[in-house]
């Protein structure tokens, strides 16, 4: 029978502003009633005189809450943390240790990890080393059945965190934090992570630990970075949260995945390799994007030379691909015909379509010769999204919305194929129905993935047909040899725009 939840405070920086602080929380206990802890991550000590720690250290004052803080991000502050394994500084302050486990008498797991990262070994103190993620992360994989921890307490942020997710402002998540934490956070897959440090406030959405329609649903994770105490910006310090211990949890109700989800932002900096194992879709969350498996033999034709598999498919995007033959998109080529151009940007381009399925078909394409979008970079795939905004926002001026789609088959290179439609003639249900409708036709299985999944985690080096039409709303089909071409063209049969 699972117990009650906990009740429980995150904070920042406190930079030795204790009064502030322990103020702070007595407010918002007689508001909201009593929590169980607070969990400070960051610079605990600043460089502040002591006069205000000494009454806390002597007992004159005491922590409102049973307080557990992590150790020191520089060598200034080290002499405040006498025991590297964790002790008690003041009553009810604990310093929790350098790294290592916090389990209550609830099941409540929390991992620690303290200080900055450290390049060499062995570390100083006040910083940590690739060996101390390893010991941490090895004393928890080898328990049994491991299937995360509830809460990671770090000091800075994970690199990267901002991937397929909200971006934190200014800053820039592929410069900042530590790779080492990132690595931890992937094999920990905690339900809340906090970080600190960078003095700003960022709740990212909520990340899968698992990839979709190859692993069993698993938990998701919080990310939440908190800003320094008493900051002049008024950003968010002071975190509360309820939680009931993993452990204590039905299953079902753990795995339950929010409608915001998204995928994974350490896929490319963790270590594990995901293994593929297909799921069925009754254990995925509703979401609003299709997979199309047209076949159970996908890949037979390709060639055995040794330098297949999951590895080399996830380096290809590097190479500098080059058109078998003379191909009309290629900006640089003599045979595009450039009287179709409508505008260039530094990635791609957009152009007004030959022989559209309507007057204003238009096309968005990469300036170099790409075959499809999961060859594409991030840079490319951003100037993309741009694009979309644009033609969205000029199609609902004109009483319009659109469907796109990509067929990466007997094309050497990508076209996203934009048709707008009129918004009062047809529901976003009937595009759905339509293409529904033919892949039934057509004897193409439907999938489901959720809503933000990242098509290149999909489609494993395969052709592919993608679909994407109002709200977002998405299609994903694998292909082999005697795909439709003309499956949309038979879908505006069906429903006439």
């Amino acid at each position: 029978m699972a117990g009650k939840p906990l009740r429980i405070l995150a904070c920042g920086d406190v930079e030795g502003k204790f009064d502030m602080l322990f103020n702070r929380v007595q407010a918002v206990q007689k508001k909201s009633g009593e929590f169980d802890l607070l969990l400070c991550v960051g610079n605990f000590f600043g460089s502040i005189p002591e006069t205000e720690w000494e009454e806390y250290r002597t007992s004159a004052k005491k922590a409102p809450i049973p307080t557990y803080v992590l150790g020191a991000n520089n060598p200034e502050t080290v002499h405040y943390f006498p025991d590297v394994n964790g002790c008690e500084l003041a009553e009810n302050i604990t310093y929790l240790g350098r790294k290592g486990i916090f389990s209550g008498t609830s099941g409540l797991q929390i991992a620690y990890l303290s200080g900055t990262e450290s390049l060499s070994e062995p570390a100083p103190a006040y910083s940590f080393s690739s060996k101390d993620v390893s010991e941490l992360k090895i004393s928890l994989l080898s328990t049994p059945k491991f299937k995360g921890v509830d809460i990671l307490l770090t000091s800075p942020w994970p690199r990267g965190v901002g991937n397929f997710g909200n971006k934190p402002g200014e800053m820039d998540t592929q410069r900042c934090g530590s790779v080492l934490i990132s690595n931890l956070a992937t094999s920990l897959k905690p339900r809340y992570h906090f970080a600190a440090l960078e003095k700003t406030y960022y709740e990212r959405l909520p990340y899968r630990n698992h990839v979709v329609l190859q692993e069993n649903a698993q938990h998701v994770s919080r990310f939440i970075a908190l800003a320094n105490v008493g900051n002049t910006s008024k950003k968010k310090y002071l975190y509360a949260f309820s939680i009931l211990p993993m452990r204590s949890m039905d299953p079902a109700e753990l795995v339950k995945q929010p409608q915001d989800v998204t995928e994974n932002p350490y896929q490319k900096s963790g270590k594990e390799a995901h293994k593929p194992k297909m799921i069925s879709g009754a254990e995925e969350e509703p979401a609003c994007q299709f997979f199309f498996d047209l076949s159970k033999q996908h890949g037979k034709k390709r060639p055995s030379d040794g330098k297949g598999g999951q590895h080399s498919q996830l380096k290809q995007p590097k190479k500098i691909h080059q058109p078998t033959g003379p191909c009309w998109f290629c900006l640089s080529s003599p045979d595009v015909e450039k009287h179709l151009v409508v505008s260039i940007g530094t990635h791609c381009y957009l152009a007004l379509a030959k022989g559209g399925l309507s007057n204003d078909h238009v096309l968005i394409l990469p300036i170099g010769h790409y075959q499809s979008v999961v060859e594409l970079s991030s840079e490319a795939m951003e100037e993309i999204d741009k694009y979309k905004s644009a033609l969205k926002k000029f199609f609902r001026s004109k009483g319009k919305r659109y469907v796109l789609f990509e067929r990466n088959y007997r094309s050497q290179h990508l076209q996203l194929q934009v048709i707008p439609v009129p918004l009062n003639c047809c529901a976003t249900e009937d595009i759905k129905e339509s293409f529904i409708l033919q892949a039934q036709e057509q004897e193409i299985e439907l999938l489901e993935i959720p809503e933000h999944s990242d098509i290149k985690l999909h489609s494993q080096g395969h052709l592919i047909f993608t679909l994407n039409w109002i709200l977002e709303r998405s299609f994903f089909i694998e292909l082999r040899k005697n795909f439709p071409c003309n499956l949309e063209g038979k879908c505006w049969r069906v429903k006439p725009f």
